[in-house]
C-alpha cells in the first residue's frame, strides 16, 4: 500500500455493519490498497459468517463502480454507494428535474439515486452505521497496527479484532 514515504506492507480491512446494535456482520482482510474490488467479497464474508444476505449495502466513494453496481443489482441487493468522494460538511445538489438518459451508466443512476431525499437520507445513515465501529475498535481499543505478519495470520488477528468488537457489544446489550 502507498505510504508517506513510498509503498508499505500494509493491509486493508473491510467490515460489514448492521445498523440496530453495530455489530460486526462481515470482516475481511486484503492486501488491495483500494476498494473497488472488495465490494464482492464482502457480500460473501456477511453471507458466510452471518448466514445471510444483506438487504442494503451503503458503501463510500471507494467501492463505487460499474462492475459493484451490476453485481449488487444482480444479487438483488438495493445499493446506497457514494459515486464521489464528498468534504465533510458538504452538502450534495439536489436531484436534477427529469429523466435520466435511457443509456446512462449505473453510476450516473446511483449518482441520481443517492440526489433524491430518499437516497440522500439512507446514505447519511453509513456515518452513523459504520464510521463509528471503526472509531471504537481505533480509538476505544487503541487498535492502530497488526502485531502478526502474513495475510493468513493478519486475518486471523482482525477476525478476533471483530469478535472482541461484537462480544462487547453484546455485553452491553445484555447487561447494560
Amino acid at each position: 500500500m502507498k505510504g508517506p514515504e513510498g509503498f508499505v506492507q500494509a493491509y486493508n480491512t473491510q467490515i460489514a455493519v448492521e445498523p440496530n446494535f453495530q455489530l460486526i456482520v462481515g470482516q475481511t482482510v486484503t492486501p488491495a490498497a483500494n476498494d473497488k474490488q472488495q465490494m464482492t467479497p464482502l457480500v460473501e464474508a456477511i453471507r458466510e459468517q452471518s448466514g445471510q444476505k444483506p438487504e442494503e449495502v451503503l458503501a463510500d466513494s471507494g467501492y463505487c463502480s460499474e462492475g459493484n453496481l451490476k453485481y449488487l443489482r444482480k444479487k438483488r441487493i438495493e445499493g446506497f454507494v457514494a459515486t464521489e468522494k464528498q468534504k465533510h460538511g458538504e452538502r450534495r445538489a439536489p436531484c436534477k428535474r427529469g429523466p435520466l438518459s435511457k443509456n446512462a451508466s449505473r453510476v450516473e443512476r446511483m449518482q441520481r439515486k443517492l440526489e433524491t431525499k430518499v437516497g440522500a437520507a439512507v446514505y447519511a445513515l453509513r456515518k452513523t452505521i459504520v464510521e463509528p465501529v471503526f472509531g471504537q475498535i481505533k480509538q476505544a481499543r487503541g487498535f492502530r497496527q497488526f502485531l502478526l505478519r502474513g495475510l493468513a495470520k493478519v486475518r486471523g488477528e482482525w477476525a478476533l479484532i471483530c469478535m472482541t468488537h461484537n462480544i462487547l457489544k453484546l455485553h452491553k446489550i445484555c447487561y447494560g
